[in-house]
């Protein structure tokens, strides 16, 4: 651990030894709320959780390590992992950092024209959406653009392209997308079929609540079948879907993911410019320099506002944008997550001394990422509770060992869940009812099960909703006990 353990007397040797019990001498109890807190044997025994557990808790000020179990012990991170790259992408880009998509003429407007090519150029913005990309299009229309003599180009490498975050994953799976240089709807699609008669109509779309783009980019065509619910095939760039009739019902949707997502966003945005009257032809990609006049741009929210909502709704497409555009600044040219997630796992080794720290992505989509608890409170008391990451962290309410909200509870808690299947983690801070700050990390894992999933059950594999179910009572329980005994 950092040095104010090393001065709390937790040699490095005996961490090495990964202990089973804490190296703390145990809090005597001083009020009737410390005497009826749980052991820690008896709630590890109450969980009943198989596979493994490691879990450190700590003074987020002076790094004091209070209680732990297995701190060294390496596990997935599950989504704990954003709040790695949050920290990563804070340090290297600014929480002023903007992402801008713009859109180039390459030559004048005359007669309501543009003497050239008009070229969509993306930045990587994570979170732009159909709404946004409609008004790029209506400043079209307010500059008195009708149309175009040359091509309608979209470019979009300024991010490496990827076509699925973790390839481990279901095909059908929305928070499994590509990654692009332009980005739109968390790269989804909106599919939706309703009955009629003995057939269905599907609809695939771009909408948001003012625009319901039709999109072409990505086809679906209901079969005969029971299984698989979802086949997925690219064909000349377009996503090809199939989808079992007898999983239909009587009408439904949902979001899929895309895998051109630089092509859908380009194909999304000549809908709506024609929507405003501006026709443009058939979009082509280009990859080389564009030199021309800015006719319009949108500019995302800071980098502050974009990680909050990420941690808050764990989406994949951002943190793994953040942190590829993190190791690019950091003069780094990843052509893959998990060479841009090596140069996290650099950072995060070079800054904080982490010495488990293994990220091949930045989501934690991927089970193969590997981080210790003990690693990661060091990284949280070097940051410190009043660093923007606690702020930024969701606030999450306690729980009794009912399940339910426990009332009048004296604690609060910031953190970033994590959640796969058979595997569950949470790490930020809990700050006690007498002000202490404690910096923790809870990592469960059953590997053994985990492994055992085939592909295509890999969206709700039996089992894995029990199990999580007691991995997060187990989380909400260790909290309860460290706000008792280390923060009132």
């Amino acid at each position: 651990m950092s040095a104010s353990v090393t001065a709390a007397a937790l040699s490095s040797s005996a961490l090495a030894n990964a202990p089973t019990t804490s190296l703390v001498p145990k809090p005597r109890p001083s009020d009737a709320i410390k005497r009826t807190v749980s052991e820690l044997d008896t709630l590890l025994g109450k969980a009943n959780l198989s596979g493994q557990i490691g879990f450190v808790v700590a003074d987020a000020r002076t790094g004091l390590v209070l209680e732990a179990r297995n701190p060294t012990l390496d596990l997935p991170p599950a989504s704990v992992a954003k709040a790695v790259t949050t920290a990563y992408g804070l340090a290297t880009l600014g929480s002023g950092h903007r992402f801008v998509t713009r859109i180039i003429a390459t030559g004048p407007i005359t007669g309501g024209k543009i003497q050239g090519d008009l070229v969509l150029v993306g930045g990587g913005d994570p979170t732009l959406d159909t709404n946004q990309l409609a008004e790029l299009a209506k400043a079209l229309k307010t500059k008195g653009i009708k149309g175009i003599t040359g091509r309608f180009r979209y470019k979009a490498n300024d991010l490496p392209y990827v076509q699925s975050i973790d390839p481990q994953q279901p095909d059908h799976l929305g928070y499994n997308p590509a990654i692009s240089g332009l980005n739109l709807n968390y790269n989804r699609v909106y599919f939706e079929w309703k009955r009629s008669g003995d057939s269905y109509a599907v609809a695939m779309d771009a909408r948001s609540d003012r625009f319901k783009p039709a999109v072409t980019s990505a086809r679906m065509k209901v079969v005969n079948r029971k299984a698989p619910i979802y086949t997925y095939k690219a064909v000349s760039g377009v996503d090809n879907w199939t989808v079992a009739r007898g999983a239909l019902g009587k009408g439904g949707s949902r979001w899929l993911p895309v895998r051109k997502p630089a092509l859908y966003t380009a194909e999304v945005f000549q809908v709506l410019a024609q929507s405003y009257g501006v026709k443009l032809p058939k979009p082509v990609e280009s990859k080389s320099a564009i030199n021309g006049t800015e006719i319009a741009r949108d500019s995302s929210e800071d980098l502050g506002v974009i990680a909050r909502q990420m941690l808050k709704y764990s989406t994949n497409l951002t943190a793994e944008v953040i942190g590829v555009m993190a190791s690019q600044r950091r003069s780094a040219k990843p052509g893959t997550l998990a060479a841009s997630g090596r140069v996290m796992s650099q950072w995060a080794k070079e800054k904080y001394g982490l010495k488990s720290a293994r990220f091949v992505d930045h989501s934690g989509l991927s089970d193969a990422s590997r981080i210790s608890a003990d690693d990661m409170v060091d990284l949280l008391v070097n940051l410190g509770p009043d660093h923007a990451l606690h702020g930024l962290m969701k606030e999450i309410t306690p729980r009794g060992e009912d399940g339910k909200k426990l009332a009048g509870a004296g604690h609060k808690i910031r953190a970033k869940t994590g959640t796969l299947n058979f595997v569950s983690a949470l790490s930020g801070f809990v700050t006690g009812a007498d002000g202490t700050p404690l910096a923790f990390a809870i990592f469960t894992a059953d590997m053994d099960k985990r492994k055992s999933i085939k592909r295509a059950d890999r969206e709700r594999p039996p089992g894995a909703r029990t199990w999580s179910t007691r991995s997060r009572w187990l989380q909400y329980q260790l909290l309860n006990r460290w706000a008792a005994l280390y923060g009132s």
